[in-house]
């Protein structure tokens, strides 16, 4: 009890910080509008009175990841009710994109009067967490009202678990709350292990990333986009940039194109109110700018194509030659982002040296010959006009990546298999 309140002071003091990041305007950010109430548990009724699941997705990347198996459980449990929770608007907007499958409301903030205040109100039957999005207060909440917890598509990097381990009195509190942790892989199962979670608590189910379906539509908007921008001209991709990325990316690309002087960047920054600034960014270098906003014709002679719209990342990766993943090249506070994408539409995709949040993916990809790894926006420019001089490497390296991809999917059945007995025995 002593940890919790401690915890519950700390975060107070903490709050208006949060708070303001959460609510402060931004282009590109949707508004919370007068929802901004459900933070604090005051949760508008559901329009379904059974007993809904809850998932809760803090933001975009989770709200993606958890998609396959929304859709998977609603198949075998089609009564079924879904309240999926996202802390950020734009999560919210990824969330919405799934229409009638599950209901969207607010994660309340993690004060133990507005998790009560949400389950009052919401009553769910089972809790699923996307990743790693563990808070004392919301987990003591829940256990104290015999709802069970589990951790889905959980992954736990050395350095987090070594973080964890400092705190061994709080991890502790966190882990005897939660029911089952269902892991990525044997060494994150390993490291949970390492940390006081219990091996009846653990499986290993994969990772749900891996079983990503390409619609046909996807390849589809990807050729005419194609065509639109050049078929014949060399095309990467920079996806999911961090500030501070951006400018390391262009200089990459202003000296790709000293040898491929009709080379075009495609850049999907990672957060939506950076895309004014991306785009100024490019003008100011002098170059010639697009958005996909734009709906006037693509000029032959546009340099920079800017990706400001959300989830079509699966189309620009498709309608590029190569592809750079972002979050790599901005030091260690980002560790890379998912490279799956780019190997599922079997393309050859390049990270910086920091990569630690996908280790295990990033090496697997690696050791297939499908990625490459650079170290500077130098060595991207000359890995890229490799690649762009040997169309055959391209095509080998895209089908080892999207070999890898097929080779491991089914993490979602598992997942579900895990997830079962809990809805059954209910």
């Amino acid at each position: 009890m002593m940890i919790r309140t401690l915890y519950t002071l700390l975060l107070a003091l903490i709050a208006p910080i949060l708070l303001w990041g959460l609510y402060r305007t931004k282009p590109g950010k949707p508004n919370f509008g007068t929802r901004w109430k459900e933070h604090f548990g005051l949760t508008p009724r559901l329009t379904t009175t059974t007993d809904p699941i809850w998932i809760h997705a803090a933001s975009v990347g989770e709200a993606i990841a958890i998609v396959p198996v929304i859709k998977a459980l609603k198949q075998s449990y089609p009564e079924q009710a879904i309240v999926v929770t996202t802390t950020t608007s734009t999560g919210a907007e990824q969330v919405a994109k799934l229409g009638d499958l599950v209901e969207h409301r607010y994660m309340p903030i993690d004060f133990s009067w507005c998790v009560r205040g949400f389950l009052k109100t919401i009553k769910p039957r089972l809790l699923l967490i996307v990743e790693k999005e563990l808070w004392l207060n919301t987990l003591s909440c829940v256990h104290n009202q015999k709802i069970p917890t589990i951790i889905v598509n959980a992954r736990l990097s050395e350095r987090s678990a070594k973080r964890y381990h400092s705190f061994s009195f709080f991890t502790h509190q966190l882990l005897n709350k939660i029911d089952k942790i269902l892991c990525l892989h044997d060494d994150d199962a390993q490291r949970f292990i390492d940390i006081g979670a219990q091996q009846h608590q653990i499986a290993v189910t994969g990772s749900i990333k891996y079983d990503i379906t390409i619609a046909n539509t996807v390849f589809e908007q990807a050729q005419s986009l194609r065509q639109q921008l050049g078929k014949q001209r060399p095309i990467f991709v920079a996806a999911s940039t961090h500030q501070g990325e951006d400018e390391q990316v262009l200089d990459a690309y202003q000296l790709v194109q000293q040898q491929f002087t009709n080379a075009l960047v495609i850049i999907v920054p990672r957060h939506p109110q950076r895309f004014d600034s991306v785009a100024k960014l490019a003008i100011d270098r002098g170059l010639n700018v697009h958005r996909r906003t734009d709906t006037t014709p693509i000029k032959a002679n546009t340099q920079l194509y800017l990706a400001d719209t959300m989830g079509e990342m699966l189309v620009m990766l498709a309608t590029a030659d190569v592809t750079f993943m972002g979050g790599s090249l901005v030091g260690e506070k980002v560790g890379g982002h998912n490279l799956l994408e780019p190997a599922a539409v079997a393309k050859p995709a390049i990270t910086g040296p920091s990569f630690y949040n996908f280790e295990d993916i990033t090496q697997q990809l690696l050791a297939a010959g499908a990625i490459e790894i650079c170290q500077d926006s130098h060595q991207l420019a000359l890995q890229l006009i490799a690649l762009f001089n040997d169309p055959e490497r391209q095509q080998k390296m895209g089908a080892q990546g999207q070999r890898i991809v097929l080779e491991n999917q089914g993490a979602v059945d598992k997942t579900v298999t895990n997830i079962s007995p809990y809805l059954t025995n209910h």
